[in-house]
Parts: structure tokens; sequence; C-alpha cells
């Protein structure tokens, strides 16, 4: 069992690092205005077994060990999506599928693979929906890695990254209706995001989060007050964020602060 283990944590490393600079692909990248690219429709959810060699409890990356989730159900994520392309065209996947730029697939670091989801690009509101069957990105600031097929739907490919949302289709497709693809596209399209650093009961700690942060960034940050049963949550939040690029050199200060419990929220 324990070789069984070691074999496909070996395959999945393997494969991580035949793609390791995976992350935010330059349009040069991608093939061009490829007339044909617009025709790719999403990609059909439907019951697919747990790929052998994608899944092990956890595997680790230049230095970093990732955890990956035993299910998918309710997963919802937001952060920056990035893209590869031809450099990884025909390269084995941590799935063991082969990488087709063409298809409508991502990589993703902790889903099981496969899962399909739903990404919707928070910048111009466009949706796909993906199989993520593929390990990455390793960039720190990066959610998801996009097919170029399905950024090039999502309108990432000539800027490279984007905002966006992640939501994980029921692992029952029957269940899913594209009605519900629609309506969140609608309800989140062009919304402001910021960076959520922390979450505070009383308004002193959340005064004294924002000060700390506040002397180090440029972007406002805000104390936004919200309410669970009779208590108020004081969270603190810089932005709203004006590009994928101010939003990495936003982290990079975050680490160099010490504070890596961040994450993205929509207004």
């Amino acid at each position: 069992m324990a070789d069984c283990y070691f074999v496909r944590t070996f395959f999945l490393t393997l494969c991580i690092f035949l793609t390791i600079s995976c992350g935010g692909m330059l349009q040069s990248d991608g093939p061009g205005e490829v007339s044909s690219i617009g025709n790719i429709g999403d990609a059909e959810p439907r019951h697919l077994l747990r790929s052998r060699y994608g899944n092990p409890e956890s595997y680790e990356v230049l230095g970093r060990r990732y955890y990956t989730l035993k299910t998918s159900q309710g997963f919802k994520e937001r952060g920056i999506a990035s893209w590869y392309g031809k450099k990884f065209h025909g390269r084995k996947t941590s799935s063991g599928e082969t990488y087709d730029m063409y298809q409508m697939t991502a990589a993703h670091k902790r889903l099981p693979l496969p899962t399909y989801v739903q990404v919707t690009n928070l910048e111009n509101g466009s949706t796909a929906i993906l199989k993520v069957n593929d390990r990455g990105p390793f960039h720190e600031n990066r959610v998801i890695d996009l097919s170029y097929a399905a950024a090039f739907k999502l309108g990432i490919v000539r800027q490279g990254t984007a905002f966006v949302e992640i939501t994980a289709i029921n692992e029952d497709p029957s269940v899913f209706e594209a009605s519900v693809g629609s309506k969140l596209a609608e309800e989140i399209d062009l919304v402001d995001l910021y960076i959520q650093v922390g979450a505070f009961n009383d308004r002193i700690n959340a005064q004294r989060m924002s000060q700390r942060v506040a002397q180090y960034v440029s972007t406002d940050v805000r104390i936004y007050e919200s309410k669970k049963g009779n208590k108020a949550i004081h969270r603190v939040q810089i932005g709203p964020l004006a590009s994928t690029e101010v939003a990495d050199q936003l982290i990079d200060i975050l680490f160099g602060l010490g504070i890596d419990e961040h994450y993205f929220v929509v207004n």
C-alpha cells in the first residue's frame, strides 16, 4: 500500500514539475487569433471516476505542502486566474490525461481530479464551465490556471490574468442547471473586489489591523461592519482593487508583514 502511495505521489510530482512554470502566460504562448476557437463550447459535466494518480492526500512543490480536498461539494473561491498554452500542449497532466490547450480544462492545487467548475471572470461577467484535470498554478497569488481555450472564452488571453470566481459543480452533474450559471454572472458582473485581511468582534482590534496595514499600502483600507446574529463583525478590507497587478503588489506587502491569512471578497 505504501509503495502504491509512493508511485502515485511520484507521478503527480513529476507531472507538476513538467508544468511548474505555469502561472501567467504571455499572449505569445497561444497560437494567435484562431477564429475556430470561438466555437468551442463549455465542458459538459458528467460523472467521472477519480484519477488514479492525481489525488494523493498531499504533495509538495517548491518546499510547500498542498492537501487535496476529499470532495468538491460546496467549493467556491475567488482570486486571480492565469493561463497556460502551447508550451505545455501535449504533455501529461497530473491526472494522467494529455494537456490539450484547445479543450475547456484547468489546473487547481486542491480540488479533486477531475472536478467540473464554473469560472466567472469578475472583470467582464463572462463564464465558462471547465474540467479541472491538472495541478497548479504554483505562483503564490494565483488560484487557477486556465487552458488557452478557456482563457480565450473568458477574455483573459491578452492581459494574462483576471479576477475570477470558481464554483464547483455538484458532483452529481445531473442536478446542475445552466440557469444557475447565468444568474451568477448577472449577480456579480463588474463588482468591486477587496482583499480581506481580518474579521474581528472588537472594533478596536479591527482599527489596529487597519492602521497597521494602511502604513504600507497606497490603496484604501476600510472597516466593513456586518451583523452575525446579535453580534457585529468588523472586517478589515483593502480596496477596491484596480487590477491584478495591484492585487499582486498588495499580497506581497501582506506576506512581508506576516499576514498570510487573506482572501478576495466581493463588495
